[in-house]
């Protein structure tokens, strides 16, 4: 059965270490039939939560008028949705930390989803990663019935081109296919 797989690739950088990642999922996941789209986190206009309580409050929508309307909404109609980021300061990147609290308008209507995890950092230690894993925990545990399916460590990584030489290539092309 095929499944409708969003990926969110937060690398600032097109064709960053993580974002090279997300094709290799994305071409896995495609080879399996499955149905995929990338949303390239740099190419849109995603405001910080203001924590105005609109959405929150009131039971009304957020207020802002940028791209994050229409991300929630392929976020919810997805099967299965992967999170990539660069590791900064042994965490996520800013613009995936913005996301991520930008959902709290429709955060309960992202139930029952698979997740993978992707991040990429410059450490060649995955237990410098964890931190990272664990900030897309904190997220999916607020979320009726999410699954994390799979993580993809890209350790060793810091300059663009750096991850093709490692395992996490082939670790995330095979991922994408088993969606």
């Amino acid at each position: 059965m095929s499944k409708k797989v969003l990926i969110l690739s937060a690398s600032p950088r097109k064709g960053g270490n993580s974002d090279m990642l997300c094709d290799q999922f994305m071409l896995g996941a495609k080879e399996a039939g499955n149905q995929t789209e990338k949303i390239f986190l740099r190419d849109k206009t995603i405001n910080y939560c203001t924590g105005c309580g609109t959405c929150f409050n009131m039971g009304e929508g957020c207020p802002q008028k940028d791209d994050m309307a229409e991300i929630l909404e392929k976020m919810i109609a997805a099967d299965a949705i992967v999170m990539a980021t660069p590791v900064y300061f042994y965490t996520m990147n800013g613009q995936m930390k913005t996301l991520i609290d930008r959902t709290c308008s429709r955060y309960m209507e992202i139930g029952d989803k698979d997740f993978y995890f992707i991040a990429t950092a410059a450490d060649d230690s995955k237990q410098a990663m964890e931190r990272t894993f664990e900030g897309f925990r904190g997220f999916t545990s607020c979320l009726e019935g999410a699954k994390e399916k799979g993580i993809i460590y890209g350790t060793g990584a810091w300059n663009i081109g750096d991850i093709k030489e490692t395992k996490a290539m082939e670790q995330a092309y095979e991922m994408g296919k088993t969606v």
